[in-house]
């Protein structure tokens, strides 16, 4: 039997996973399923005695049936077992959810939270695969079905599976995950961040029932707006040369047949000459037909080409300028964490789009699929992102694996959305020989998974002099855009020393500003120079749209950030209380005197090119 898994645990020391394959991918969010959302069981185990024994081992380790951890979801049978927990008699949580907003007690929580889920065994007919499914859980997660471990996958936001066929009861089945959100050293993020650490299995988790043989994964994307060529890959499972893939966009009465090679992969290319390309003006979408034997996947499709150039970016042939927002996967309005639903995705997109955005920067991690896929309907562009952030352990090539699995998970998930434009892999690091051969081997990776692309990372700016700012990194002649993060007005100087700043940028490439701006506690008015107030991060806002104007091949901004957000380090009583108050809307959604300066100036810019 296989086990198909997202990473493949075989060896775990101090929680880091030190050897870990990636698997291949699976579509998964048009399938038909079995959903195992709703009310699970829980166990809080701050000490992980479920896992450990006295000695620091772990029961999954050990063939004792005296020393079964709480994976073994066991019951008394007799008056004299000796059992010390039990989920039917325990409290519960809803997933897909945090359990930090799910429950006062678990707010700052930070460790291992059981969780265990009871399902019947669905209709299955012969020669049929099962597939357990999950969107993603923070951080770690190791997964149980019915007392066998089917592994571990590292990293809170990128989906992972395991193939389960064979593995279910007559009659109900128990599943149960150990969620750990701690936060230690070689994580990718590491220890330090400016968001909350929300734990729990955060997004949906279902039963997908798919033929012996199916279509495991698709590529489908535009060559260029001239030839109208579409073109792609269909990778079959199990692999098998000789099968027939048929794909077809019926409203442009397309068809092409394509036969798979030894390793079960179908290419295929058709011309498409009444296509309309997608675009922020008009985000047209064609039903994706993909048939081979007893299977069909059917999805939505958008096609366009990105492209960079001098400095111009292209779409479609013609130059865009970007006029976007940062954004957290956090709805705090209404009570709401860690974005779990179709419709807070929806209310956050809503928000740019009121802004006047086109484009939003989803940092600082793979937000949902919802999310992706609701911007791509309404025609908002995407810089997707993975949590290599601030000083992770660039030294360690356990971390780098963990890296480059959740950036392979990413693109895997997400590389048929027309509305990416951008793969971002990195978010303020420091330059260093390590930190840059780090990221240049992310960069490789990214290309070799997806070169229909652009690839960027936020870097930092310096000074040349008290009024020069520069921008030089040597991971910026690698990247196709060169993006920087800077805060002039906030934590460099007053805003009055935006109007004296002049920017050096050496690089024949476009430029993004992917952050900027200052904290305002909604409602808190004052003079311009009052920090906190509303006023004097409208006063940033003016000051740097005036300096933004100076900087050679500039091609959009992302201010930071679209709502207030909570984060541990922003402490200060009765303006911070827990929130990064740089949010355009505050945590129930309310708009700051800054957003209409932004929103202003979005409607005042050019949609193809700011000059």
């Amino acid at each position: 039997m296989k086990i198909t898994q997202a990473i493949i645990l075989t060896a775990v020391l101090s929680g880091l996973c030190q050897f870990c394959l990636a698997a291949e991918p699976l579509q998964a969010y048009t399938r038909a399923s079995i959903s195992l959302n709703g009310e699970w069981k829980i166990i809080v185990d701050p000490y992980e005695t479920g896992y450990y024994n006295y000695r620091q081992q772990p029961y999954d380790e050990q063939n004792n049936s005296w020393s079964e951890g709480f994976y073994a979801d066991k019951k008394m049978e007799n008056p004299y077992d000796l059992i010390e927990y039990n989920f039917d008699k325990s409290p519960s949580l809803n997933v897909p959810g945090d359990w930090n907003t799910q429950n006062p007690h678990f707010f700052y929580y930070e460790g291992t939270i059981w969780y265990r889920k009871v399902f019947d065994t669905p209709q299955i007919k012969n020669g049929e695969r099962l597939f357990l499914y999950f969107g993603a859980v923070n951080y770690r997660a190791d997964v149980y079905l019915n007392g066998k471990k089917l592994g571990v996958h590292l990293g809170g936001f990128t989906p992972f599976h395991f193939e389960i066929t064979g593995m279910l009861r007559e009659k109900t089945n128990s599943l149960v995950v150990k969620v750990d959100n701690k936060r230690f050293k070689e994580g990718v993020p590491t220890v330090n961040t400016d968001w909350w650490n929300y734990g729990g299995i955060t997004r949906d988790v279902k039963l997908i029932i798919l033929p012996a043989s199916f279509i495991r994964d698709y590529f489908i994307h535009l060559e260029s707006v001239k030839s109208r060529l579409i073109s792609g890959f269909i990778n079959i499972d199990p692999a098998e040369a000789g099968k027939k893939v048929t794909i077809s966009l019926p409203e442009l009465n397309l068809k092409a047949i394509s036969v798979t090679d030894d390793k079960g992969i179908a290419r295929f290319s058709i011309v498409a000459n009444k296509l309309i390309l997608w675009s922020p003006e008009k985000p047209k979408l064609y039903k994706l037909i993909i048939t081979m034997g007893s299977d069909t996947l059917t999805d939505d499709a958008g096609f366009r080409t990105i492209k960079a150039s001098g400095r111009q970016i292209f779409l479609n042939d013609q130059p865009v300028f970007l006029k976007g927002i940062c954004i957290h996967d956090e709805y705090a309005a209404e009570g709401g964490g860690r974005v779990n639903s179709a419709w807070k995705a929806e209310k956050l997109i809503s928000w740019a789009q009121e802004l006047g955005c086109n484009f939003v920067r989803l940092a600082h991690y793979p937000h949902s699929e919802d999310m992706v896929r609701i911007a791509e309907k309404k025609g908002i562009m995407v810089w997707s992102e993975i949590p290599v952030y601030w000083t992770i352990d660039f030294e360690n090539e356990a971390t780098y694996n963990n890296a480059a699995n959740q950036l392979t998970e990413n693109i895997q998930r997400d590389r048929n959305r027309a509305n990416i434009i951008i793969w971002s892999l990195a978010n303020e690091t420091p330059v260093n020989e390590k930190r840059t051969m780090f990221i240049t081997r992310l960069v490789d990776k990214a290309r070799s998974l997806d070169n229909t692309r652009l690839i960027s990372a936020a870097l930092e700016k310096h000074y040349l002099n008290d009024t020069l700012a520069a921008v030089e990194d040597p991971l910026a002649s690698i990247l196709d855009v060169v993006s920087f993060n800077e805060y002039i007005g906030w934590y460099d100087g007053l805003p009055d020393k935006c109007l004296r700043v002049k920017w050096h940028i050496p690089y024949d490439k476009p430029v993004i500003i992917s952050e900027f701006g200052g904290d305002a506690k909604y409602g808190l008015r004052g003079g311009r120079f009052d920090r906190w107030t509303e006023d004097f991060q409208e006063d940033i806002y003016i000051k740097t749209l005036i300096m933004i104007k100076q900087i050679e091949g500039l091609c959009g901004l992302s201010p930071w950030i679209l709502a207030d957000f909570r984060s541990p380090r922003r402490p200060l009583g009765g303006i911070q209380d827990g929130f990064n108050r740089k949010g355009l809307y505050s945590e129930k959604g309310e708009k700051k005197k800054a957003f209409y300066i932004l929103q202003d100036y979005y409607k005042n810019a050019n949609n193809k090119m700011e000059k």
